[in-house]
């Protein structure tokens, strides 16, 4: 068995791929296995992809069709055999050994699930990754009311609480998460209905019923977060529908 597993879902983005790649390569001392997993159809620079990736002694499944983000990340279980499982995402960059403190602090909580570390953009600033249980109103608001409800936005992202400590999350955003893999192999991955988005809502959800979701200050990871969904209307429709299975899923919580 490993220490640790990671898995990449790969989507023509594999410029952004190899630099997380990179990174990690350079700054993870724990043994791992890192296994990408390529939605990507008829991509021309697939092959030196490959190549690059065998380089680097990642695993390398091709999809043959793009299957979503949980389908994508759901497949490490045919794989995996470790003691904790990081999901991440292509555009994620570390700098420095960030697997080694999480590893102590779920070592030495055995009532933690999974962990979402400190999430920051290019210039350091703390991004909105950490956020209480999604409502219908949240999502009116994330998308058209951020200059009208300010206050109830900065309550829904948790921008109240003490980031120099860590807390339990209602719903970590899906960009970088350390989960037990026997907790991950349980729950049978994420829920792949969702095609795209909520996906993590839910796995948040669900393990916050069983374990504990928490933040954890003590390392940083840089997000090229691209919110793809507030500039492209197909990216905005799915972000739509995937909102809409979530609640009949759990119920219409609309305030």
């Amino acid at each position: 068995m490993q220490p640790l597993s990671i898995s990449i879902v790969a989507f023509h983005d594999y410029d952004d791929i190899k630099k997380a790649i990179t990174s990690i390569v350079q700054y993870t001392s724990i043994p791992y296995e890192m296994y990408v997993f390529d939605n990507s159809v008829d991509d021309p620079q697939k092959e030196e992809f490959q190549s690059f990736l065998q380089v680097n002694h990642v695993h390398y499944v091709d999809n043959h069709e793009n299957q979503g983000f949980g389908k994508g990340h759901n497949h490490a279980l045919e794989y995996i055999d470790s003691k904790y499982h990081a999901i991440i995402n292509p555009d994620i960059v570390i700098q420095e050994d960030v697997f080694g403190p999480i590893f102590q602090y779920l070592d030495h909580h055995p009532e933690v699930g999974m962990v979402i570390p400190k999430i920051v953009d290019d210039t350091g600033h703390l991004q909105e990754a950490y956020r209480k249980e999604i409502t219908v109103f949240d999502m009116f608001t994330r998308y058209f009311g951020r200059h009208i409800f300010k206050k109830r936005i900065q309550d829904h992202t948790l921008s109240y609480m003490d980031y120099s400590k860590p807390f339990q999350v209602p719903f970590a955003q899906g960009c970088f998460l350390v989960i037990r893999t026997n907790l991950f192999r349980q729950l049978h991955g994420f829920d792949d209905r969702f095609f795209m988005y909520m996906e993590d809502a839910d796995l948040s959800k669900r393990i916050n019923q069983v374990s504990k979701v928490m933040y954890f200050p003590d390392v940083e990871v840089i997000h090229h977060w691209q919110k793809g969904s507030h500039k492209n209307k197909r990216l905005f429709k799915i972000h739509v529908q995937s909102a809409r299975k979530y609640f009949h899923k759990w119920g219409w919580k609309l305030w």
